[in-house]
Parts: structure tokens; C-alpha cells; sequence
């Protein structure tokens, strides 16, 4: 089977302070994605889908896609204000796209079997790729998805606040809701305190089948319907996925991961990942040059 990996990589990085996609952290270069696409291939995805902004499409194609040339078969599809429905149109003063659901609803035309989603400025680690290629190597036309989950306490900035998608999951492993929670720091984590640390958060590292789009495409259009006129609102896809799981329009499951998170919120986050980076292929866990 045929797994396409899909990469939102449309953010600018606004607290990071630049495109932080394209930031190096590994010893020969290498940026948080290419470790993504690594571990993606080498978990059998043979495709990368790339959500990407057009204002940055040449530079993006030139600095990244250029380097899995060869690797994987490489697409890109666009995300914009603008890429509404039939009869939408953005408000006055909107500036940035819709959210992570937006994105996934632009790559609907471009999907055609089973796929992940990640994020493209996070790092996920090979044992997350290794489980959705497991879980998305089954034949199924049903809504059966996954959400890789992280444990909430590794998934921090010491720099800063952060948001994260806090999943309820039942004694069986499935996911019942993930709920987005807004300003989360290290003094709100630990015991006695507003979060344990051990809650399960879905860092948008994602395994769907294409009947996500259906589903998708009729929430983007309530959303748009509710809040359409709002500037800052955005259509974030955990809770699409929860919408959907309560609808009874689709089931999914939590695959615990015990792989490292790293993520580059702000950039005071850089030199904690380039050491974790250094530290995994020092153990082997890489080679010091990923496209050799």
C-alpha cells in the first residue's frame, strides 16, 4: 500500500521569528523536517504532500523539496485565506489561513489513499512513523483514524507558553476528545497542579483514511457559517476529529509513542533540540548525514 505523509508547513513561525522550517539543527544541516521525512520513509511512506504558503513556494522548493528528490515522489498544495468554498469569502482583516483543519481540508484534492499528518517544525521521532505505518498499512474504506500521543510534561518550552490538544482516552485506548487548551507552562505542570504531566496531547502527528474528507469539508463549512467573520479564528483539526468521534462518524485510537518530542516554538528552543538531535546520533539513532 501506497502512504503519503502530509506536512503542514504553511506557519511563518511568528514567535519563532522566521521560517523555522527551514532552520538548521542537525550536524550536517539538516532541519526538524528532514528527520521527519526520514523516519517517514524509512517507515514505508513513499509520497510527501507539502501545505506550503505561495509567498515562500520557490525558496521552500529550492531549500527542502529539492532534497527528497529521488527519495519519495513530492507534491505541494496551497493554503491561503482564500481557499474557501464556493461562495466564501475571508473577512476584512483577516491575515493568516484558517488553522491545521483548514490546511488538510486544501490537501483533500491531492489524497487518494491512507496518509499521516504532521507538523513541520516538530519532531516526532521513529517510533511514531513505525506505528502509523503499521496502523495505515490496513485495508479499510472506514473512518478508523489514529492520533500518535505524547505525553503532556515532554512536550514544554521552558521559553514560554504553549498551546496543546489535551486527548480523553477510554480504558481501551480509544480517543474520545481532544480538547485544545490555550497557555500552558512548566509552573502549570507537575502534582497538585492544574495538569499532572501524564495527560495524553496530540502534537497533530495523525494517521487518517480519505473518509476524513467528508466529514472535514462539513465542519469547515459550520465553522465558516459560526465564525466565519471573526479574523482571528481558526479551524484546528484535533477538533474535527472530536466532532466527528461524537457524531459517530468515526472512531480512532491513541498510538502512546515513548519516541522524544522536540519542537521549536520559540527561538530559544533551538539549542535544547540541536543537543537532543547531537545526542540520538551519537547513539546511532541517525547518521550524522541524512542525504548522503
Amino acid at each position: 500500500m501506497s502512504l503519503t505523509l502530509v506536512v503542514l508547513a504553511a506557519g511563518m513561525g511568528s514567535r519563532y521569528g522566521g521560517l523555522k522550517q527551514m532552520d538548521p539543527v542537525g550536524p550536517s544541516g539538516e532541519t526538524v523536517l528532514d528527520y521527519a521525512v526520514f523516519d517517514a520513509l524509512r517507515a514505508g511512506f513513499t509520497r510527501v504532500v507539502f501545505v506550503i504558503r505561495r509567498d515562500f513556494e520557490v525558496l521552500f522548493r529550492e531549500k527542502i523539496g529539492a532534497r527528497y528528490a529521488g527519495r519519495a515522489v513530492v507534491d505541494y498544495v496551497f493554503q491561503s485565506i482564500d481557499a474557501l468554498p464556493a461562495g466564501q469569502v475571508p473577512p476584512a482583516g483577516r491575515e493568516k489561513p484558517w488553522g491545521t483543519g483548514h490546511a488538510v481540508w486544501c490537501a483533500r484534492g491531492a489524497i487518494d489513499g491512507n496518509f499521516a499528518v504532521i507538523n513541520a517544525d516538530d519532531f516526532y521521532g521513529a517510533d511514531s512513523f513505525a506505528q502509523l505505518g503499521r496502523f495505515l498499512r490496513v485495508e479499510s474504506s472506514r473512518a478508523e483514524f489514529a492520533m500518535v500521543g505524547f505525553r503532556l510534561a515532554n512536550t514544554l518550552s521552558e521559553h514560554g507558553a504553549v498551546s496543546r490538544g489535551v486527548a480523553a482516552v477510554d480504558g481501551t485506548g480509544a480517543l474520545r476528545t481532544v480538547d485544545e487548551h490555550h497557555g500552558i507552562t512548566a509552573t502549570d505542570v507537575g502534582a497538585g497542579r492544574k495538569y499532572s504531566g501524564g495527560e495524553f496531547v496530540s502534537m497533530n502527528c495523525w494517521g487518517f483514511t480519505p473518509a476524513l474528507f467528508p466529514g472535514l469539508d462539513a465542519q469547515f463549512r459550520e465553522f465558516l457559517s459560526a465564525r466565519g467573520q471573526e479574523p482571528k479564528a481558526e479551524f484546528y483539526l484535533p477538533a474535527a476529529v472530536s466532532v466527528m468521534i461524537d457524531r459517530g462518524e468515526a472512531g480512532a485510537r491513541v498510538l502512546p509513542t515513548d519516541s522524544s518530542w522536540f519542537g521549536i516554538t520559540y527561538r530559544e528552543d533551538k539549542p535544547r533540540v540541536e543537543t537532543a538531535i547531537a545526542a540520538l546520533v551519537e547513539a546511532g539513532r541517525y547518521p550524522g548525514k541524512l542525504w548522503a
